[in-house]
C-alpha cells in the first residue's frame, strides 16, 4: 500500500499541492513553521478523519477560507482507491471511499495504517498516564473494530456514572445496571491490552536495539488495578462510596499505565533527550512492524522533525533502516537538507525530496 497522489486546497497554511510521491522515501525540507509539518498531517487526516495535532476541524481551514479540501490516491491490494475529505465551516465533515460516503467514520479507520513519529511523542514518555493510554488504544483500534466499539462505550458510561456522582445521584439499581456494562466493556479493553503488550514487547526490543546500536536494554511494563483484582464489577462495586468522596470513578481500565522503562528504571527519570527520543522511535518503529503482520500490509510511515537531539550514527541507522524491504512508504521531514541529502544519495532506493516554504511544495530531485 502506498499514496501516489495527493491534492490538498486550503489545508492550515498549504493553500494548493498536487503531489506525485515515491512509493518509497519522501523527504520534505524546509524551516520550521513553513508547512512540512502541515503536510504530513494531511496523510495523517487521510487514514484517521483527523488532525493529528488540532482535532477542531475548522481550525484546520485556511486563514480567511471557507473549506479545505483533501484527496488523495492509494494503490491498495493493487487497486487504485481515492479518499476524500471536505470540510466547510458550520457543515458536516464528508468523508468518502471511491466517491461513496461512510455512514460513519469508525468504518474507514484501518483501511489505510499509518504510524507517525514526532515531537509530541515525548508526552508518552513525560506526560500523564492518559498519554499512553491513547498510544495503547489507538494502536489496537487499527486492527480491532471491536476494541475501539467497546473503548467507545466504555467512555460514555464512565462519563454517566462520573455524571450521577457529582450530581449526588443514589440509585443502587441504576448504578449495578451500569457498573455490568462497564465491566463487560473494560473486561475486554484489559485482556486486549494484556494481550497486546504482550506480543507487542519482542517488535519493540529488537528495533531499539538496532537504532541504538545495542547500547541500552528496554522494557515495558503494563500496570492495571485488574492485575490485581481481575472482576471489575467488584471494584466499581466496592469503591463506590469512595468514589462518592472523592466526587469521580477511581477504579477502571481508566486508570491504566504504561511504564516505560531503560535499564530497569523509568526512563523519563534517566534517560538523556536522545535516549528518550530513540526510545520513542524503536517504539513507533515496532508498531510498523506489528502492524504489517497483522493487517499483511505496510503501514505508511511519517516521521515529522524527529532527528533533532540524536547523534549521526543513529539517524543513519534510522535512514538506512527505511530501504529495508520490510518498510514501505516513508515520509520525512527535516530542516537540515545537506544531512539528509548526503544519506540518502548513498542508498539504493527510490526517493523523492522536496522543498517546503510558506506553504509551497516543490519537487527538487528524485531518484
Amino acid at each position: 500500500m502506498y499514496l501516489q497522489r495527493l491534492r490538498i486546497l486550503n489545508y492550515k497554511n498549504i493553500e494548493e499541492a498536487d503531489l506525485e510521491f515515491s512509493p518509497k522515501i519522501n523527504c520534505f525540507i524546509g524551516n520550521n513553521g513553513e508547512g512540512k509539518t502541515n503536510l504530513l498531517d494531511a496523510v495523517y487526516y487521510l487514514s484517521f478523519c483527523k488532525s493529528h495535532t488540532n482535532s477542531i476541524d475548522s481550525q484546520n481551514v485556511m486563514h480567511e477560507r471557507d473549506f479545505f479540501m483533501l484527496d488523495g490516491s492509494y494503490l491498495l491490494n493493487d487497486v487504485t482507491t481515492n479518499i476524500y475529505c471536505g470540510i466547510k465551516k458550520h457543515q458536516k465533515k464528508q468523508f468518502k471511499r471511491d466517491k461513496k460516503e461512510y455512514e460513519k467514520l469508525s468504518e474507514h479507520i484501518g483501511l489505510l495504517p499509518l504510524v507517525l513519529v514526532s515531537p509530541s511523542d515525548e508526552e508518552l514518555i513525560l506526560g500523564g498516564s492518559e498519554e499512553r493510554r491513547k498510544f495503547i488504544d489507538g494502536f489496537i483500534a487499527q486492527y480491532d473494530k471491536q476494541y475501539l466499539s467497546h473503548l467507545l462505550s466504555y467512555k460514555s458510561l464512565l462519563t454517566q456514572r462520573n455524571s450521577m456522582i457529582r450530581n449526588e445521584i443514589h440509585d443502587d439499581l441504576l448504578y449495578e445496571t451500569i457498573e455490568e456494562q462497564m465491566a463487560h466493556y473494560g473486561t475486554y479493553i484489559y485482556e486486549q491490552r494484556t494481550q497486546f503488550i504482550g506480543d507487542f514487547m519482542a517488535h519493540f526490543q529488537e528495533f531499539h536495539q538496532i537504532v541504538s546500536m545495542e547500547k541500552e536494554s528496554v522494557n515495558l511494563v503494563y500496570q492495571s488495578q485488574m492485575q490485581e483484582n481481575p472482576s471489575l464489577l467488584d471494584l466499581l462495586k466496592n469503591n463506590r462510596e469512595k468514589d462518592f468522596i472523592v466526587g469521580y470513578t477511581t477504579k477502571g481500565v481508566h486508570k491504566d499505565d504504561l511504564e516505560m522503562n531503560m535499564e530497569g528504571l523509568p526512563i523519563r527519570k534517566i534517560g538523556s533527550q536522545g535516549q528518550c527520543k530513540t526510545y520513542l522511535i524503536a517504539l513507533k518503529l515496532a508498531q510498523f512492524d506489528f502492524l504489517k503482520r497483522l493487517k499483511n500490509v505496510k503501514p505508511i510511515l511519517l516521521f515529522d522533525d524527529i532527528f533533532d537531539k540524536l547523534d549521526a550514527l543513529r539517524v543513519n541507522q534510522i535512514v538506512q533502516l527505511m530501504k529495508d524491504n520490510r518498510f514501505g512508504q516513508v515520509f520525512i521531514s527535516d530542516t537540515n537538507r545537506d544531512h539528509l541529502s548526503s544519506i540518502l544519495k548513498n542508498m539504493d532506493c527510490d526517493y523523492h525530496l522536496y522543498s517546503v516554504e510558506n506553504g509551497k511544495i516543490d519537487l527538487k530531485e528524485k531518484k
